[in-house]
């Protein structure tokens, strides 16, 4: 809905730097319709950025993060792991010799990630969801808690075709893409009777998602 912005400038920040800064600012927020609030200007020895976000919703709209039932299913939308890819380019942790263009769609992944605007029209079919920010294991426990399990399949986790070619030459392990963070995508909790209904708005609105395991009473990951 809206945010607070606080920029600490070094002295080689210029109007110039300013005005494409702001014009890019103002840019995003006509895209996903958001506003500044206020914030913060100060000087630094080094650029730091920082904003808050804030957002409203009925109730009846919440998603909660851990109403779930034995047999619900669970979705994922969008790939596993792409950002952290990205990271491991910045780093040199993965080969110079990969075609350009795999290494520039990791780059943009990690430095303008997509935020994935479905759930809000498929929030009155989910018992539960969260965003995959701290990895999709550790976001997939603080659902099911201690209370329940989740039984997955790992060949139904999605991954992109480029990062089919990086697991492929063994530049990563399967595992990493499965506890990386900053993916912003969304884990769901759906019960089995609504699985149509969240295909066909995932369709409807070309969002890709994928249907990977179920919740099950035993506790733990499997």
């Amino acid at each position: 809905y809206c945010y607070t912005l606080n920029l600490c400038m070094p002295k080689y920040i210029t109007i110039d730097w300013l005005e494409i800064f702001s014009n890019y600012l103002i840019k995003l927020q006509k895209k996903y319709n958001f506003f500044l609030l206020g914030g913060d200007l100060s000087k630094s020895k080094q650029l730091m950025i920082s904003s808050t976000f804030f957002g409203h919703a009925e109730y009846k709209n919440i998603i909660h993060r851990n109403h779930v039932n034995i047999d619900d299913d669970i979705w994922i939308t969008g790939n596993l792991g792409e950002s952290y890819v990205g990271l491991k380019f910045l780093k040199n942790k993965i080969s110079k010799n990969l075609n350009i263009k795999i290494k520039n769609y990791f780059l943009k992944k990690y430095y303008y990630p997509t935020p994935c605007m479905i759930g809000y029209k498929i929030a009155k079919y989910c018992n539960s969801g969260i965003d995959i920010s701290d990895g999709f294991i550790s976001d997939l426990k603080k659902i099911v808690g201690t209370r329940f399990g989740a039984e997955i399949k790992l060949n139904f986790l999605p991954t992109s075709r480029f990062m089919k070619i990086i697991l492929k030459k063994n530049f990563l392990r399967f595992d990493e893409i499965i506890n990386c963070g900053d993916d912003y995508e969304l884990i769901l909790i759906v019960p089995n009777k609504y699985s149509n209904k969240i295909q066909e708005i995932a369709d409807k609105n070309k969002i890709k998602i994928s249907k990977i395991g179920k919740i099950i009473k035993t506790n733990g990951i499997i």
